[in-house]
């Protein structure tokens, strides 16, 4: 069963990001959105976990968050891909099932 995961927590702010990526198996999906976007950024301590997961699990930043937070594109992860709303209604529909992780 595919799961898009959501983790709306910064990686300094907590175990939601360490543990969703323990969780998270090939096939899955992870969606970081609100505080939960710096760990898309390279270079800080998210992005050292992000950098582990396997390359079958697909990474998303929702795009409102990062603009609300001024992190650019040019300063994220190569593989995190940027959704916006719409990408996000279409993100729970390709996925089985979606759990959240706070």
């Amino acid at each position: 069963m595919a799961i898009l995961h959501t983790v709306n927590r910064s990686a300094s702010a907590g175990e939601s990001l360490a543990s969703c990526l323990r969780s998270a198996v090939s096939g899955s999906g992870v969606l970081l959105l609100e505080d939960g976007v710096y760990a898309a950024r390279a270079g800080g301590l998210g992005a050292q976990l992000l950098r582990c997961v396997n390359e079958q699990i697909q990474i998303y930043a929702l795009q409102a968050d990062l603009q609300a937070r001024g992190i650019a594109p040019a300063e994220l992860l190569g593989r995190v891909q940027i959704v916006d709303y719409n990408g996000f209604v279409v993100l729970t529909c390709e996925y089985d099932k979606v759990l959240a992780w706070f």
